[in-house]
């Protein structure tokens, strides 16, 4: 598909509209999508957007899942969750994990930053100023910025 403007004539009116270019709300379903596509990805980078889009919709579909465990019945008995909860765990946690290598890859950091979190408290602080640390800017050991690849 091309990216550029084309002319579009509708009777006497000609309107510029711009082909393969997608709205910005299914961006944002685009950015979980993305991640579910790349699941084993640990290379390249991420963006804060791609990172953040894909924790919300992550923690929605939790939600979701552990609505649906209390409504069907299928909770394990101790626990507000169940089989639908634990599915969708086992289903995005390598892409979770994925999308927070390329996440500090982006921000400069190896993979190996992600073990971080073994401090307690501290570790979990500093992770998350990572996460919304701003992009290195330029190119990086990583790869190409991906904002200015967008």
């Amino acid at each position: 598909m091309e990216s550029s403007n084309h002319l579009k004539t509708e009777g006497r009116h000609r309107k510029a509209i711009r082909v393969g270019k997608s709205t910005k709300k299914s961006n944002v379903m685009n950015y979980y999508l993305s991640v579910l596509k790349n699941y084993a990805k640990f290379e390249g980078r991420a963006r804060r957007s791609e990172y953040w889009y894909f924790a919300l919709f992550n923690f929605i579909f939790m939600i979701v899942a552990v609505i649906l465990d209390n409504v069907l019945g299928t909770t394990i008995e101790p626990l507000p969750y169940g089989v639908f909860y634990f599915f969708y765990i086992l289903v995005v946690f390598i892409p979770s994990i994925s999308v927070l290598v390329r996440r500090l890859h982006d921000v400069g950091k190896s993979g190996w930053f992600y073990f971080i979190l073994l401090i307690p408290l501290v570790g979990l602080i500093w992770l998350l100023v990572l996460m919304f640390t701003d992009s290195a800017p330029g190119e990086n050991e990583y790869g190409a910025n991906p904002k200015e690849i967008a």
